[in-house]
């Protein structure tokens, strides 16, 4: 039998019992368990409870880091959205930019090229002109000259003389020359004319 049994059969026999001693422990029971207990809180503050709180703070610390970099990595990703739709932005007024100068210049390009085409035209028309004029002289020389040869040569054998005067050869030429185109001038008015009526009779 145990001392706490002892004096729970003791203080029943005397007849003065106390209820709440019946069911509390001794006191050297308490003073150690008081002792056991303080020692295994100190222990607990001391070795278990820092190195609890290291974790947590770490973890804390991590999850921490982890929400900066992330607010860090969302606002580069806003900045560089921002810098991709000026840049985009740009891009497009540029590039518009660009089309009205294409435009412009390729207006300026016809223009020229219809302004050196209309003085090529001009030119080579003009030059065409010169050229038939130069010809047209020069036939007209050519053909003055051997129908004056050959005026002179039928005017001698009409004539029964010879003709080879130039001053008198000038002038049996150009009066030569000048009944020609008279003739050929009432000839081809004659022509109109016969035409003009034979249109009225029809």
């Amino acid at each position: 039998m145990s001392a706490a049994d002892s004096h729970a059969v003791l203080a029943a026999g005397s007849g003065d019992v106390d209820p709440i001693e019946l069911f509390l422990p001794p006191g050297y029971d308490i003073f150690w368990s008081a002792i056991v207990l303080v020692i295994i809180a100190v222990v607990f503050y001391k070795l278990v409870l820092p190195k609890f709180t290291a974790v947590l703070d770490e973890r804390t610390a991590k999850i921490e880091g982890g929400l900066a970099k992330a607010e860090s990595a969302q606002a580069e990703a806003a900045a560089a959205l921002a810098e991709y739709h000026q840049q985009l932005q740009e891009a497009r007024t540029e590039a518009a930019k660009i089309r009205e100068e294409a435009r412009a210049e390729g207006s300026a390009i016809v223009a020229d090229l219809r302004t050196k085409a209309s003085d090529d035209a001009a030119r080579i028309v003009e030059t065409a002109h010169r050229q038939i004029e130069a010809e047209r002289q020069q036939a007209s020389v050519s053909l003055r000259s051997e129908v004056g040869l050959l005026a002179t040569e039928l005017a001698s054998k009409i004539v029964g003389e010879s003709l080879q005067d130039s001053a008198r050869q000038s002038r049996v030429i150009d009066r030569f020359l000048d009944d020609l185109e008279s003739t050929t001038a009432g000839t081809a008015g004659a022509g109109s004319t016969v035409g003009s009526t034979s249109g009225k009779e029809g």
